[in-house]
């Protein structure tokens, strides 16, 4: 089993910026795939970034791309989410989750584990 918990979170003025942190425990992460999603009320949970094993490789969707990155620190069994120039309509309870699995999936049920989330809002 591996524990997962959020942190970060925050109500920030448009144009801002936050930084998110998915603290592990239970097994080490340094075999999962580590991603963030997010789920605004009335919404689907989306993924927005996910990152392989070791670093290697990440993945963004269309609608961060460029102002969120995504890191890992596999020593601390934590995961990052740097997000810039953050907009409203980022605003939306963000998750963290671990996968099992090699592949960088965009489908939450892809993946084994979920952490209670943490609310993002950004203000106009």
């Amino acid at each position: 089993q591996v524990q997962l918990v959020e942190s970060g979170g925050g109500l920030v003025q448009a144009g801002g910026s936050l930084r998110l942190s998915c603290a592990a425990s239970g097994r080490a992460i340094g075999n999962y795939v580590m991603g963030w999603f997010r789920q605004a009320p009335g919404k689907e949970r989306d993924v927005v970034a996910s990152i392989s094993w070791r670093g290697s490789r990440t993945y963004y969707s269309d609608s961060v791309k460029g102002r969120f990155t995504i890191s890992r620190d596999n020593a601390k069994n934590t995961v990052y989410l740097q997000m810039n120039s953050l907009k409203p309509e980022d605003t939306a309870v963000y998750y963290c989750a671990a996968d099992s699995t090699s592949g960088l999936h965009t489908s939450a049920a892809a993946y084994d584990y979920w952490g209670q989330g943490t609310q993002v809002t950004v203000s106009s």
